[in-house]
């Protein structure tokens, strides 16, 4: 959500890093539970609104939804959001930025799955 947030906040450096994702051809994906956590109210959210048009915004099934509560389980957390996060970034080989690089690589190193996630830091 730290991303989304930097976006709405109007910060540069964020939006150099989309411009040069969408500059080389990079999909940029957002799991609509993030979008939830920082949507409120589109007429106050005008940055936010203007990125998401450039994402696709992966909406979460039950099949996402187990494996991210399976992955809490396994790293022995709560946030299903982060979870949900890791699970789709790993199901499509994504790079992950975030403001809480900690649990997030916590999660992604309790999947198991190699080579692991390359995650960023905003």
């Amino acid at each position: 959500m730290g991303v989304l947030l930097a976006i709405e906040a109007n910060d540069r450096r964020m939006w150099a890093i989309h411009h040069l994702a969408l500059e080389d051809g990079r999909r940029l994906i957002v799991p609509a539970v993030v979008v939830a956590q920082a949507w409120r109210d589109a007429r106050r959210q005008v940055q936010l609104g203007r990125f998401l048009r450039s994402c696709e915004e992966v909406a979460i099934g039950p099949e996402v939804g187990r494996a991210a509560g399976a992955l809490c389980g396994k790293a022995g957390t709560r946030d299903v959001v982060d979870a949900c996060v890791i699970v789709v970034a790993l199901a499509r080989g994504a790079i992950v930025f975030t403001s809480d690089r900690g649990d997030l690589t916590h999660l992604a190193e309790a999947s198991g799955i190699k080579p692991g996630l390359v995650i960023r830091q905003v």
